[in-house]
């Protein structure tokens, strides 16, 4: 989002390994002790603001910088792309990081494996049928899109072929050649690193 809206950011790399996200200066930001988080220094009244929850923070800085989601009075439109945005923060975020989970584990556990790669491939095959009469997920790209596509980015690790799912294929190539996800992609993948 925030490469899309050409603003000046900074990262800050909380390594989950080493739990940096239980430290008191992290969970001053986020009490859930989870990534992402952020820091408007720029927030409402001029004074800092702090942020967690993607889906909170992808609305806050549409509805400030007034793109990327439809106006508030824009009720039809607006919430179309918030039930989307929703939909991938209770359904997709939830259920292919538990695939990525289970999937990827030291030890396997045969029936979390095919329980979240079966609800992944669910949730792969309601995004497929959406697209097939969509080019993002409501009207032009959004913040759902945005919320949706990284995790689209890992689907081998739900044990999914791009090829099975074509529309979902269009769309994530659609968005992945956008060049502020290419480079924030590759700014996610090196601080990874």
């Amino acid at each position: 989002m925030l490469e899309e809206l050409g603003v000046d950011y900074n990262t800050h790399v909380i390594n989950i390994g080493k739990d940096d996200q239980f430290t008191p200066e992290f969970t001053a930001i986020n009490p859930n002790g989870k990534i992402p988080a952020m820091i408007d220094q720029d927030g409402p009244g001029g004074e800092p603001f702090a942020l967690f929850e993607s889906g909170a923070m992808l609305m806050y800085l549409a509805d400030k910088y007034g793109k990327f989601l439809p106006p508030v009075d824009d009720v039809r439109n607006r919430y179309v792309t918030i039930q989307w945005l929703m939909f991938q923060m209770g359904g997709v975020g939830p259920m292919f990081g538990q695939a990525h989970h289970f999937r990827r584990a030291q030890t396997q556990v045969e029936y979390g494996i095919k329980r979240y790669t079966t609800e992944a491939r669910r949730l792969w095959g309601v995004l497929d049928g959406h697209l097939a009469g969509s080019a993002f997920m409501h009207g032009d790209y959004s913040i759902a899109d945005m919320a949706i596509y990284p995790w689209t980015a890992r689907y081998d690790w739900q044990g999914v072929a791009l090829e099975e799912f074509p529309n979902v294929k269009r769309w994530f190539e659609a968005v992945g050649a956008r060049p502020a996800v290419a480079k924030a992609m590759a700014i996610n993948l090196a601080e990874a690193a």
